[in-house]
């Protein structure tokens, strides 16, 4: 892998670039959980562009590798880290399964879908890390079906606190290809932010649940 921090503003670049992270300060979104954001993040856009798609495919193989050794099945988390998992697995030459957000509700009542073997060690992949909380979901899946979980892997964080509290409670080891710190300081130092835009941005990230409730 290249120095990480080479990585990690190569990969802010590329998602400002094709806007699958949209930065609006001034004109927030609001998440399905209700919180009002000045950022938007959306990796599945990263799979229209090829050259892009490989650049991180071949990252967070090299990541993996790095950070956890020798494994023997990659997982994607439904539905966004399904895509970036399969080629993952393709990389490595490894099998591939994918963990649903919930159960089939007919036929088999699966909830990870591809085969396992008990005792398999194994990576998950995701695109994006928020709380954590669907991703620990995923993990928790597997080791009920008999997987070891190294840990797990993802393209970008907010780094919230409390997804680092879910995943050292849950003793899950994960690493990203890059973050929010990393993406704003790169807006800015590129005159995509004015100074204003990034001192919102960071006080969002200081207070993301309580950020701008009155608009």
């Amino acid at each position: 892998m290249t120095n990480k921090s080479e990585v990690e503003q190569k990969v802010a670049e590329f998602l400002l670039q094709i806007k699958a992270i949209k930065l609006q300060p001034n004109k927030p979104f609001t998440w399905a959980s209700g919180w009002r954001s000045p950022i938007y993040c959306d990796n599945r856009v990263t799979l229209s562009y090829p050259a892009i798609r490989t650049y991180i495919r071949q990252n967070l193989t090299a990541l993996i590798q790095e950070e956890f050794g020798s494994v023997s099945l990659i997982a994607g988390v439904a539905t966004a880290g399904i895509p970036q998992g399969a080629l993952v697995a393709q990389e490595l030459g490894l099998p591939f399964a994918y963990v649903r957000s919930k159960a089939k509700e007919h036929g088999t009542g699966s909830l990870i879908e591809g085969n396992i073997s008990n005792g398999q060690r194994v990576v998950v992949v995701e695109d994006l890390i928020s709380t954590g909380k669907s991703s620990i979901q995923a993990v928790e899946a597997l080791r009920e079906a008999g997987c070891d979980v190294a840990g797990l892997v993802a393209i970008f964080s907010y780094g919230f606190d409390v997804a680092t509290e879910n995943f050292k409670a849950a003793k899950c080891r994960f690493s990203t290809l890059s973050n929010y710190n990393t993406l704003i300081e790169y807006a800015a130092a590129n005159a995509l932010i004015n100074n204003d835009d990034l001192n919102l941005l960071r006080e969002w990230r200081n207070n993301p649940s309580g950020w701008n409730t009155a608009a």
